[in-house]
Protein backbone atom coordinates (compact mmCIF):
# COMPACT_ATOMS: atom_id res chain seq x y z
CA UNK A 1 0.00 0.00 0.00
CA UNK A 2 1.51 2.99 -0.86
CA UNK A 3 1.19 6.49 1.15
CA UNK A 4 -1.54 8.00 -1.00
CA UNK A 5 -3.76 4.94 -0.15
CA UNK A 6 -2.29 4.75 4.26
CA UNK A 7 -3.64 8.63 4.17
CA UNK A 8 -7.02 7.81 2.20
CA UNK A 9 -7.32 4.83 4.21
CA UNK A 10 -6.45 6.15 7.84
CA UNK A 11 -8.90 9.70 7.42
CA UNK A 12 -11.81 7.12 6.66
CA UNK A 13 -11.17 5.24 9.73
CA UNK A 14 -11.38 8.50 11.70
CA UNK A 15 -14.82 9.46 10.15
CA UNK A 16 -12.97 12.68 8.37
CA UNK A 17 -13.77 14.05 5.70
CA UNK A 18 -11.08 15.48 3.07
CA UNK A 19 -12.12 18.98 4.94
CA UNK A 20 -11.83 18.03 8.06
CA UNK A 21 -8.20 16.70 7.47
CA UNK A 22 -7.13 19.52 5.75
CA UNK A 23 -8.41 21.68 8.53
CA UNK A 24 -6.18 19.91 11.03
CA UNK A 25 -3.41 19.88 9.22
CA UNK A 26 -4.11 23.91 8.14
CA UNK A 27 -3.81 23.22 4.62
CA UNK A 28 -6.11 23.27 1.44
CA UNK A 29 -8.81 20.55 0.92
CA UNK A 30 -7.42 20.04 -2.96
CA UNK A 31 -3.83 19.60 -1.06
CA UNK A 32 -5.25 16.73 0.75
CA UNK A 33 -7.23 15.68 -2.48
CA UNK A 34 -4.33 14.97 -4.37
CA UNK A 35 -1.80 13.41 -1.70
CA UNK A 36 -4.49 10.66 -1.79
CA UNK A 37 -4.71 10.29 -5.33
CA UNK A 38 -0.88 10.31 -5.62
CA UNK A 39 -0.25 13.59 -7.83
CA UNK A 40 2.04 15.08 -5.30
CA UNK A 41 3.56 14.49 -1.94
CA UNK A 42 3.19 15.91 1.80
CA UNK A 43 6.26 17.69 3.39
CA UNK A 44 7.92 16.01 6.44
CA UNK A 45 5.96 18.17 8.68
CA UNK A 46 2.32 17.07 7.22
CA UNK A 47 4.10 13.38 7.59
CA UNK A 48 4.97 13.93 11.04
CA UNK A 49 1.55 15.68 11.87
CA UNK A 50 -0.28 12.86 10.00
CA UNK A 51 1.61 10.31 12.13
CA UNK A 52 0.32 11.96 15.27
CA UNK A 53 -3.83 12.26 14.46
CA UNK A 54 -3.69 8.72 12.82
CA UNK A 55 -1.67 7.49 15.95
CA UNK A 56 0.72 5.59 13.58
CA UNK A 57 4.71 5.19 12.82
CA UNK A 58 5.93 7.61 10.09
CA UNK A 59 7.93 4.02 8.99
CA UNK A 60 4.00 2.75 8.60
CA UNK A 61 3.05 6.08 6.27
CA UNK A 62 6.55 6.41 4.10
CA UNK A 63 7.83 2.56 3.48
CA UNK A 64 4.98 0.93 0.76
CA UNK A 65 6.26 -2.47 2.26
CA UNK A 66 5.29 -1.50 5.90
CA UNK A 67 1.86 -3.19 7.09
CA UNK A 68 0.34 -2.06 10.06
CA UNK A 69 1.27 -4.00 13.41
CA UNK A 70 -0.46 -6.74 14.48
CA UNK A 71 -2.94 -7.47 17.02
CA UNK A 72 -1.16 -6.69 20.43
CA UNK A 73 -1.35 -9.93 22.74
CA UNK A 74 -2.68 -9.72 26.78
CA UNK A 75 0.34 -8.53 28.56
CA UNK A 76 -2.17 -10.34 31.48
CA UNK A 77 -3.28 -13.30 29.94
CA UNK A 78 -1.13 -14.14 26.68
CA UNK A 79 -4.12 -14.38 24.26
CA UNK A 80 -5.53 -12.07 21.59
CA UNK A 81 -7.99 -9.26 22.55
CA UNK A 82 -10.74 -8.53 21.30
CA UNK A 83 -10.33 -5.75 18.52
CA UNK A 84 -12.94 -3.06 17.97
CA UNK A 85 -12.89 -1.54 14.26
CA UNK A 86 -14.02 2.13 13.53
CA UNK A 87 -17.14 1.21 12.08
CA UNK A 88 -18.11 -0.46 15.82
CA UNK A 89 -17.08 2.21 17.32
CA UNK A 90 -19.32 4.84 15.57
CA UNK A 91 -22.29 2.27 15.39
CA UNK A 92 -22.02 2.16 19.75
CA UNK A 93 -21.87 5.56 19.48
CA UNK A 94 -24.92 6.57 17.39
CA UNK A 95 -26.58 3.40 19.29
CA UNK A 96 -25.31 4.86 22.74
CA UNK A 97 -26.86 8.53 22.03
CA UNK A 98 -30.14 6.46 21.39
CA UNK A 99 -29.88 4.52 24.59
CA UNK A 100 -29.28 7.50 26.38
CA UNK A 101 -32.51 9.35 25.31
CA UNK A 102 -34.62 6.64 25.79
CA UNK A 103 -33.35 5.70 29.52
CA UNK A 104 -33.68 9.52 30.20
CA UNK A 105 -37.03 10.03 29.23
CA UNK A 106 -37.86 6.79 31.06
CA UNK A 107 -36.13 8.21 34.09
CA UNK A 108 -38.15 11.55 33.82
CA UNK A 109 -41.26 9.47 33.50
CA UNK A 110 -40.13 7.59 37.12
CA UNK A 111 -39.73 10.81 38.70
CA UNK A 112 -43.08 12.12 36.92
CA UNK A 113 -44.89 9.07 38.26
CA UNK A 114 -46.18 10.66 41.87
CA UNK A 115 -47.96 13.77 40.21
CA UNK A 116 -50.89 12.00 39.81
CA UNK A 117 -51.22 10.97 43.21
CA UNK A 118 -50.77 14.40 44.66
CA UNK A 119 -52.97 15.96 41.56
CA UNK A 120 -55.78 13.73 42.31
CA UNK A 121 -55.16 14.02 46.67
CA UNK A 122 -55.06 18.03 46.40
CA UNK A 123 -58.02 17.97 43.87
CA UNK A 124 -60.17 16.00 46.55
CA UNK A 125 -59.11 18.28 49.74
CA UNK A 126 -60.52 21.16 47.68
CA UNK A 127 -63.59 19.69 46.44
CA UNK A 128 -62.85 19.07 42.80
CA UNK A 129 -63.02 15.69 42.93
CA UNK A 130 -66.56 14.35 44.62
CA UNK A 131 -65.10 11.56 46.37
CA UNK A 132 -63.71 10.27 49.51
CA UNK A 133 -59.64 10.55 50.27
CA UNK A 134 -59.68 6.45 49.77
CA UNK A 135 -60.90 6.35 46.53
CA UNK A 136 -59.14 9.47 44.93
CA UNK A 137 -56.06 8.25 46.62
CA UNK A 138 -56.82 4.97 44.57
CA UNK A 139 -56.99 6.65 40.98
CA UNK A 140 -53.63 8.50 41.61
CA UNK A 141 -52.23 4.84 42.62
CA UNK A 142 -53.34 3.74 39.60
CA UNK A 143 -52.08 6.76 37.54
CA UNK A 144 -48.74 6.16 39.10
CA UNK A 145 -48.63 2.32 38.30
CA UNK A 146 -49.75 3.48 34.57
CA UNK A 147 -47.01 6.14 34.39
CA UNK A 148 -44.48 3.21 35.57
CA UNK A 149 -45.67 1.21 32.85
CA UNK A 150 -45.07 3.58 30.46
CA UNK A 151 -41.40 4.08 31.83
CA UNK A 152 -40.53 0.55 30.97
CA UNK A 153 -41.76 0.55 27.28
CA UNK A 154 -38.07 3.19 27.18
CA UNK A 155 -36.74 0.69 29.74
CA UNK A 156 -36.89 -2.52 28.53
CA UNK A 157 -36.30 -2.11 24.37
CA UNK A 158 -33.50 0.27 25.28
CA UNK A 159 -31.66 -2.32 27.56
CA UNK A 160 -32.16 -5.40 25.49
CA UNK A 161 -30.88 -3.59 21.87
CA UNK A 162 -28.03 -2.14 24.04
CA UNK A 163 -26.80 -6.20 24.99
CA UNK A 164 -24.67 -6.46 22.39
CA UNK A 165 -22.59 -4.01 23.82
CA UNK A 166 -21.81 -5.69 26.99
CA UNK A 167 -18.47 -6.19 26.29
CA UNK A 168 -17.47 -2.99 25.92
CA UNK A 169 -18.14 -2.45 29.79
CA UNK A 170 -16.65 -5.98 31.00
CA UNK A 171 -14.17 -7.03 28.61
CA UNK A 172 -10.51 -5.61 28.03
CA UNK A 173 -10.07 -5.10 24.51
CA UNK A 174 -7.62 -3.12 21.54
CA UNK A 175 -8.97 -0.95 19.86
CA UNK A 176 -7.94 -0.32 15.79
CA UNK A 177 -5.86 2.33 14.61
CA UNK A 178 -7.86 5.75 14.20
CA UNK A 179 -10.44 4.60 16.88
CA UNK A 180 -8.64 5.96 19.74
CA UNK A 181 -8.46 9.42 18.35
CA UNK A 182 -12.02 9.97 16.84
CA UNK A 183 -13.15 8.84 20.14
CA UNK A 184 -11.20 11.25 21.86
CA UNK A 185 -12.16 14.41 19.63
CA UNK A 186 -16.06 13.53 20.16
CA UNK A 187 -15.38 13.11 23.52
CA UNK A 188 -13.28 16.57 23.97
CA UNK A 189 -16.21 18.21 22.01
CA UNK A 190 -18.83 17.02 23.87
CA UNK A 191 -17.02 18.13 26.86
CA UNK A 192 -18.79 21.50 27.38
CA UNK A 193 -21.96 19.94 26.57
CA UNK A 194 -21.56 18.03 29.31
CA UNK A 195 -21.12 20.59 31.62
CA UNK A 196 -23.96 22.45 30.96
CA UNK A 197 -26.21 20.01 31.34
CA UNK A 198 -24.98 18.39 34.15
CA UNK A 199 -25.09 22.33 35.44
CA UNK A 200 -29.00 22.82 34.55
CA UNK A 201 -29.97 19.48 35.90
CA UNK A 202 -28.55 20.37 39.25
CA UNK A 203 -29.65 23.93 39.11
CA UNK A 204 -33.15 22.49 38.04
CA UNK A 205 -33.25 20.21 41.19
CA UNK A 206 -32.68 22.89 43.67
CA UNK A 207 -35.13 24.82 42.08
CA UNK A 208 -37.76 22.44 42.66
CA UNK A 209 -36.29 21.74 46.06
CA UNK A 210 -36.42 25.58 46.90
CA UNK A 211 -40.09 25.79 45.50
CA UNK A 212 -41.23 23.39 48.04
CA UNK A 213 -39.43 24.78 50.71
CA UNK A 214 -41.08 28.02 49.59
CA UNK A 215 -44.56 26.95 49.82
CA UNK A 216 -43.90 25.05 53.13
CA UNK A 217 -42.39 28.33 54.90
CA UNK A 218 -45.31 30.07 54.05
CA UNK A 219 -48.25 27.74 54.99
CA UNK A 220 -46.82 24.45 56.04
CA UNK A 221 -50.54 23.02 56.88
CA UNK A 222 -52.27 23.99 54.07
CA UNK A 223 -52.15 20.57 52.69
CA UNK A 224 -53.56 20.97 48.96
CA UNK A 225 -51.01 23.95 48.61
CA UNK A 226 -47.93 21.74 49.80
CA UNK A 227 -48.87 18.75 47.32
CA UNK A 228 -49.51 21.00 44.67
CA UNK A 229 -45.62 22.61 45.18
CA UNK A 230 -44.60 19.11 45.53
CA UNK A 231 -45.86 18.52 41.90
CA UNK A 232 -44.37 21.44 40.72
CA UNK A 233 -41.18 20.03 42.83
CA UNK A 234 -40.88 17.06 41.11
CA UNK A 235 -41.34 18.58 37.18
CA UNK A 236 -37.68 20.17 37.90
CA UNK A 237 -36.53 17.07 39.25
CA UNK A 238 -37.50 15.32 36.80
CA UNK A 239 -35.82 17.60 33.81
CA UNK A 240 -32.80 17.38 36.14
CA UNK A 241 -33.31 13.57 35.93
CA UNK A 242 -33.60 13.74 32.10
CA UNK A 243 -30.52 16.59 31.94
CA UNK A 244 -28.05 14.55 33.85
CA UNK A 245 -28.78 10.88 33.14
CA UNK A 246 -28.64 11.56 29.13
CA UNK A 247 -25.48 13.51 29.39
CA UNK A 248 -23.75 11.02 31.85
CA UNK A 249 -24.98 8.13 29.38
CA UNK A 250 -23.20 9.65 26.36
CA UNK A 251 -20.01 10.22 28.50
CA UNK A 252 -19.79 6.95 29.81
CA UNK A 253 -20.03 5.21 26.03
CA UNK A 254 -17.04 7.67 25.66
CA UNK A 255 -15.55 6.26 28.14
CA UNK A 256 -16.03 2.67 27.69
CA UNK A 257 -14.78 3.14 23.99
CA UNK A 258 -11.10 4.63 25.74
CA UNK A 259 -11.18 1.89 28.54
CA UNK A 260 -11.55 5.12 30.46
CA UNK A 261 -12.25 5.38 34.43
CA UNK A 262 -14.70 2.59 36.09
CA UNK A 263 -14.34 1.30 32.46
CA UNK A 264 -10.49 0.77 32.87
CA UNK A 265 -9.28 -2.55 32.27
CA UNK A 266 -8.32 -2.78 35.82
CA UNK A 267 -11.60 -1.78 36.67
CA UNK A 268 -13.17 -4.58 34.42
CA UNK A 269 -11.03 -7.04 36.50
CA UNK A 270 -12.47 -5.87 39.57
CA UNK A 271 -15.42 -8.98 39.57
CA UNK A 272 -16.45 -8.66 43.21
CA UNK A 273 -17.86 -4.65 42.25
CA UNK A 274 -19.38 -6.03 39.40
CA UNK A 275 -21.51 -8.63 41.22
CA UNK A 276 -22.19 -6.36 43.82
CA UNK A 277 -23.40 -3.32 42.02
CA UNK A 278 -26.02 -4.77 39.97
CA UNK A 279 -27.70 -6.49 43.20
CA UNK A 280 -26.57 -2.92 45.74
CA UNK A 281 -28.97 -1.15 43.51
CA UNK A 282 -31.61 -3.82 42.81
CA UNK A 283 -31.92 -3.44 47.02
CA UNK A 284 -32.12 0.14 46.68
CA UNK A 285 -35.06 0.40 44.36
CA UNK A 286 -36.84 -2.36 46.42
CA UNK A 287 -36.41 -0.41 49.49
CA UNK A 288 -37.69 2.95 48.08
CA UNK A 289 -40.38 1.23 46.51
CA UNK A 290 -41.46 -0.39 49.61
CA UNK A 291 -40.76 2.75 51.60
CA UNK A 292 -42.66 4.69 49.42
CA UNK A 293 -46.05 2.65 48.92
CA UNK A 294 -46.05 2.22 52.80
CA UNK A 295 -45.93 5.56 54.04
CA UNK A 296 -47.26 7.50 50.86
CA UNK A 297 -44.45 10.01 51.50
CA UNK A 298 -43.45 10.34 48.04
CA UNK A 299 -41.73 13.76 49.11
CA UNK A 300 -39.55 12.43 51.31
CA UNK A 301 -38.51 8.88 50.07
CA UNK A 302 -36.83 10.18 47.08
CA UNK A 303 -34.09 10.99 49.58
CA UNK A 304 -33.29 7.12 49.64
CA UNK A 305 -31.49 7.86 46.35
CA UNK A 306 -29.42 10.58 48.13
CA UNK A 307 -28.49 8.46 50.73
CA UNK A 308 -27.61 5.75 48.40
CA UNK A 309 -25.20 7.23 46.13
CA UNK A 310 -23.27 8.50 49.27
CA UNK A 311 -23.30 4.92 50.81
CA UNK A 312 -22.28 3.50 47.54
CA UNK A 313 -19.61 5.90 46.56
CA UNK A 314 -17.90 4.17 50.17
CA UNK A 315 -18.86 0.88 49.07
CA UNK A 316 -16.99 1.21 45.96
CA UNK A 317 -13.70 2.77 47.33
CA UNK A 318 -13.71 -0.29 50.06
CA UNK A 319 -14.84 -2.95 47.15
CA UNK A 320 -11.27 -1.14 44.62
CA UNK A 321 -8.95 -1.17 47.66
CA UNK A 322 -9.89 -4.33 48.60
CA UNK A 323 -8.88 -5.64 44.86
CA UNK A 324 -6.02 -3.65 44.94
CA UNK A 325 -4.32 -5.59 47.92
CA UNK A 326 -5.22 -8.75 46.21
CA UNK A 327 -3.42 -7.73 43.11
CA UNK A 328 -1.30 -6.63 44.75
Amino acid sequence: MILAEKIMEERKKNGWSQEDLADKLGVSRQSVSKWESAQSVPDLNRILEMSRLFNVSTDYLLKDEQDRPANQASEDSGKELRRVSMEEANAFLTENASFAKKISIGCMICTLCPIPLFAAMALQRIGVIPLEEDPAGVIGIILLLIMVAISLIYFIPAAMSHDKWEYLEKESFDAEYGVEGMVKAKSEKFQSRFIRAITGGTVSILIGVCVFLSGAAIDEKNEPLLMGLTSVMFLFIAAGVFLIVRAGITKDGYSKLLQEGDYSKEEKSNTVLNAVTPAYWMVITAIYLTISFLTNRWDITWLVWAVAGVLYGGLSVVLRAVHKSRQG
